[in-house]
């Protein structure tokens, strides 16, 4: 209060001061070359003083805006300008009155602002000639023109259209350079945001206002202008980008959902996974904002799971949140929302049943994308609707005749989608078995490409292992042996598992690591055991599920193959011990291959510290599993 008291007296003397004839210097007319070399000179304290800005809005000196006050003239013209509802009220106006170069600038920018409300033709009025008076005025004063005004009078000759080629655009985009130091930050910013969405990151002007932005940072004040430039200007300066994401951490407790929703979408955007911040604004978010719209939980969710940022207690508000919602989403809406939870593994059960209803409910309006989406999710988180026979019975039927019309690669992933739900009809299985689809798919050798071709192998199995009236196509031997796993990083459970499983088997022959099958999957390990669950030496037995088989004698009488399969915490649904939906079907396909599948989770083996625990662990594991095989 004292400050505010101390500036408006300083205000009232200097204004009382400059008033007075004696202070009133006669106008000078110099060349620009003077000009430039004057404005190099140390000012005089007085002059400094009338340099300073009026406030951080605006950026007008005490000077200016004394003098725009006390001129009735100055507040007609001002008054004319801001009611103009035409160009041609505008353009009138240096025929009417004697402007200034200020208000020559207010003038562009009221009809930059007009012609972008009224949709006019910005040709028409840059070829005014009364346009190009108001321009040529300017220009020959452009030192006298307010700062805030002069940066809208750049925006706005941008937003006319003006060539930049032109002497008069270039004064204007000298003159801003030449003051970016006596700019505010907010006069800042707004340029920086203005500059990135009409010329892009290789503006030279632009590179200098984010210069002084990222020197000034800590001039930042409120949560709009950090959520302005996160969300507009961030991805230009990585270096300011650290900066404003320190800013937002300080001041997340004051953000509200749409200024949480702006942010998030940023560094989702700019890939940025600031830990440290999304647990902030996450916190704020669930323990102070209890009403969210719908499109906050949309954009949320999709943040969310393009950073692979898991935060149970957000997920469980955003689901719950969202089931009310589901029955007036449009389809483009309810893809987008399971699509992210099934991407950050989350499985909420209401909302997907809400879901499968609303697409039983919604069937007409559903375009095939968007049912293959559903599919999709429903698929990687292996969820079968209630309704599970009324909600396929529509699928099959939206589906039918349209799978000629669908890309490649997103057929395969349908079609591999409804095998791990096990609802693929063999009229799908042999549109993608065909000899011509699968030659389609051969010649891409992008990531995508080898994707669709493992996940080919998988549908083979799938019709071989599980569609007894399934009579082929079948893929080749070649396209079998060619399609392979990447090679993956040993991991904690995998180095662990071998090592108890060397003590298990007493030889390097009576078991195989890591084993490729024709079937596209791998087994961690594989052994054969006899009826008292005793290792037999593999060598010489035939194995069907080998690329190439190592023999060709049949097993002994009451043996059997033994597959371990161990779980990484990446296999299974957030915060759950289900299995994702492609480790269901690599299993059912382990065991419809006649293999006794012994699961090792990592919750349960890395729990055991010593290999003798872990070598115990493993057989109680094995007799446990034959006594059930033999009961059913």
């Amino acid at each position: 209060m004292a400050a505010r008291l101390v500036r408006k007296c300083c205000w009232r003397h200097i204004g009382a001061f400059v008033s007075a004839p004696s202070a009133a210097p006669a106008p000078l007319l110099v060349s620009a070359g003077k000009m430039a070399m004057a404005r190099a000179l140390p000012q005089a304290p007085f002059a400094a003083f009338h340099a300073s800005p009026f406030s951080r809005a605006d950026g007008f000196s005490v000077k200016e805006r004394l003098e725009d006050n006390r001129n009735p003239e100055h507040r007609v013209i001002s008054e004319l300008i801001e009611t103009a509802t035409s160009p041609q009220e505008l353009l009138q106006l240096n025929e009417l009155h004697s402007l200034n170069s200020n208000q020559a600038s207010l003038v562009i920018t009221q009809l930059s602002r007009l012609a972008a409300e009224k949709n006019l033709e910005t040709d028409s009025i840059l070829q005014d000639e009364r346009f190009r008076q108001l321009i040529v005025l300017t220009d020959s004063q452009i030192s006298q023109v307010w700062n805030n005004t002069l940066v809208n009078l750049l925006k706005s000759l941008y937003s006319l259209g003006m060539d930049s080629g032109r002497k008069e655009m270039q004064s204007v985009e000298h003159e801003v350079l030449w003051r970016l130091r006596r700019l505010s930050f907010r006069q800042l910013t707004s340029l920086a945001e203005f500059l990135a969405l009409k010329q892009g990151k290789d503006s030279k002007l632009l590179s200098e206002v984010m210069k002084k932005l990222e020197l000034r940072w800590t001039e930042l004040e409120g949560t709009k202008t950090v959520v302005i430039l996160m969300s507009r200007i961030g991805h230009i300066s990585p270096a300011l980008m650290d900066r404003l994401e320190d800013k937002a951490l300080e001041l997340a407790e004051q953000f509200n959902p749409d200024d949480i929703r702006k942010i998030t979408l940023a560094l989702a955007y700019q890939n940025r996974r600031s830990v440290p911040l999304l647990r902030a604004l996450s916190y704020h978010l669930v323990q102070k904002h209890s009403e969210l719209s719908l499109n906050v939980l949309m954009d949320l969710i999709f943040a969310y799971g393009k950073l692979n940022f898991h935060q149970p207690q957000v997920f469980q508000k955003i689901a719950t949140d969202l089931h009310p919602h589901v029955s007036t989403m449009t389809p483009l809406e309810v893809t987008r929302c399971i699509r992210s939870f099934a991407l950050l593994k989350w499985l909420n059960l209401p909302l997907f049943e809400a879901i499968a209803q609303y697409a039983l409910d919604n069937a007409k309006e559903l375009s095939v994308p968007h049912l293959c989406s559903i599919i999709l999710s429903f698929a990687r988180l292996n969820f079968q609707p209630s309704g599970s026979e009324d909600f396929f019975s529509m699928v099959h039927e939206k589906l039918q005749g349209q799978l000629d019309g669908l890309d490649a690669h997103v057929l395969v992933d349908l079609v591999w989608s409804l095998c791990v739900l096990q609802q693929a009809r063999a009229a799908y299985l042999q549109k993608v078995l065909a000899p011509a689809f699968h030659a389609e798919l051969r010649g891409d050798q992008s990531p995508k490409g080898h994707n669709s071709r493992l996940k080919l192998v998988h549908i083979n199995a799938a019709a071989r292992l599980e569609s007894p009236d399934y009579r082929g196509p079948f893929l080749p031997a070649e396209v079998l042996s060619a399609a392979g796993h990447a090679g993956e990083k040993v991991t904690v459970l995998q180095s662990g598992l071998e090592e108890a499983l060397a003590a298990m088997l007493g030889s390097r022959d009576n078991g195989r690591f890591d084993v490729r099958t024709v079937y596209g999957w791998r087994i961690d390990a594989e052994m054969l055991v006899n009826g008292e669950n005793k290792p037999l030496p593999l060598k010489g037995f035939a194995a069907p599920h080998l690329l190439r088989s190592e023999g060709t004698k049949a097993l002994p009488p009451g043996a059997r193959r033994v597959a371990f399969l161990k779980w990484e915490f990446p296999n299974f649904s957030n915060r759950s011990k289900d299995l994702l939906g492609r480790c269901v079907m690599a299993r059912r396909h382990v065991q419809a291959a006649g293999f006794l599948v012994i699961d090792v989770p990592y919750y349960e083996f890395l729990e055991l510290k010593s290999e003798r625990q872990r070598t115990a662990y493993l057989k109680d594991k094995l007799r446990k599993a034959a006594a059930e095989e033999l009961a059913s």
